[in-house]
Parts: structure tokens; sequence; C-alpha cells
């Protein structure tokens, strides 16, 4: 069988599009994963997930110009579709951070295995719990499934007609709000500390709040946290649910 300038084209820009969704999932293909890895797996996925239309051998290709002009709107195309992937992941992580700035725990960083980037302990902690939640829901099929549909909205090398900043301003808003709701508890915790130790510094001054305060509020917000995951679990699993759809409202609107 003889494949044409066009039809190598066409296999090249999905999976262009395939590789540019990947590479936002940390499971599926983030920084942990080798390159050879990702494209290896971006392969495969294209010859599974790309509808295969034979064209005729003596099929026109595009021109240079317009053929790094269909890369970049691929590069686009799946850019956008894994933002809304990561923004989940995100979320908990926002979630992570303020609950350690709240917790005495903000000044100790520390490498976060499932980014390959610096953050806090609780930032871990719930990235690890995301990773194992988004597994334990097939999350990896939701995300190979909403690619699949853009493949079916979106031909190669077409026009991305329902995309709008509002609504991408909007999805991530939305994200990050939903962060900072499942920090509330551990917030809420530290605020009564914070007024209790308040009290304690007009009571009775020489005490020293100071020192007294950072492995009581690291403790409690430990115990806290324990206690608020049966709290959590809904909006990660909420989160979750909804990644795929999240993922094509960011390029259907």
């Amino acid at each position: 069988m003889t494949i044409s300038v066009a039809q190598a084209q066409l296999f090249f820009l999905a999976l262009t599009r395939i590789l540019a969704v990947l590479v936002h999932v940390p499971v599926l293909a983030g920084r942990l994963v080798p390159n050879m890895v990702r494209i290896g797996f971006g392969l495969i996925l294209t010859f599974v997930l790309l509808p295969w239309n034979v064209l005729p051998a003596d099929s026109a290709a595009m021109p240079l110009l317009g053929f790094s002009l269909a890369i970049g709107k691929e590069i686009l195309t799946g850019t956008l579709a894994g933002f809304g992937a990561a923004l989940t992941f995100g979320a908990l992580q926002i979630a992570g951070e303020v609950m350690s700035t709240s917790s005495a725990f903000g000044s100790a960083q520390m490498l976060n295995p499932a980014f390959q980037e610096q953050g806090t302990s609780y930032s871990s902690i719930l990235s690890i719990l995301a990773i194992m939640i988004f597994l334990l829901m097939d999350g990896h099929f939701q995300v190979l499934l909403a690619t699949q549909r853009t493949f079916e909205i979106f031909p190669i090398n077409g026009s991305i007609t329902g995309f709008s900043m509002g609504k991408l301003m909007l999805t991530s808003a939305q994200l990050v709000s939903t962060g900072i709701h499942m920090s509330l508890p551990i917030l809420g915790a530290m605020l009564l500390v914070e007024i209790a130790f308040g009290l304690l510094a007009k009571v009775a001054p020489q005490v020293q709040v100071f020192f007294l305060a950072i492995p009581l509020k690291a403790g409690l917000a430990l115990v806290g946290l324990a206690i608020a995951l049966n709290v959590l679990y809904p909006f990660i699993f909420n989160l979750f649910e909804r990644m795929g759809e999240r993922m094509m409202n960011l390029l259907a609107g």
C-alpha cells in the first residue's frame, strides 16, 4: 500500500494533537514519563483513535506554510483540551497550598513526585491522592474518550468555532474556587486556633504564644486533614467525573 504525503501529513497532525493533550495529564505523559515513551504512546493512540481514511496516492499535499499553520492549530486544540484535565489537578494543588500556608507548613518545601516540582507537603499529599482516585475512577479512559471526541467535533485542520476566552476564564475561576472550598475545613480550624492564641496573649502576656502556636497548629492541621478527608472525597470524585466534559467545554463552549 502506497501512503501519500497528504496521508502522512494528516497522521502527523493527529499525533500532534494527541501529544498536546497527553503532556498535560501527569499520569499519562507527565514530566516523569520519558520522551520516547510519550512519543510511542502517542503513536499507538493515533493509530487507535484516528479514523483511517485512505487517501489516493496522488492526493495533493498541503504546502509548507499551510502545514505549519495546521500544526499550530492542532497544538492549540490539544492544549486547550489538555488544559481542562490539568485544571482538575491544579484545583487540588491550590487546596494543598492554601492548607499549608494557614497551618505553618508553608515554609517547608519538598519535591512533589507527581509533578516533579517544588511544593508543600499538603500539596504533595493531595496530588498523590488525586492520582490514586484518577486511576481508580478510570480517569485515563475519560481523557482518551474526550481526545477521541475532539476528532469527531473538530476534524483535523478544522477551525475551533466554539472557543471563547470567557469560557476559559470561567472554568479556571470555578476550579480555583473549588480548591479554596476544599481547604475551608483546615482554614476554619486554623482561624479558631489563631483567635484562641490571640486571647491567650492578652490574658497571659508572659506565654510565648509564637513558639507555642507553630507545633500546635501543625498537629491540629494534620488531625483536621485526616478528619476532613471524608468531606473532601465527594469534591475530588466530582472533579474527576466531569473532567472529560470540562475538556470538551473549553473547545466547544
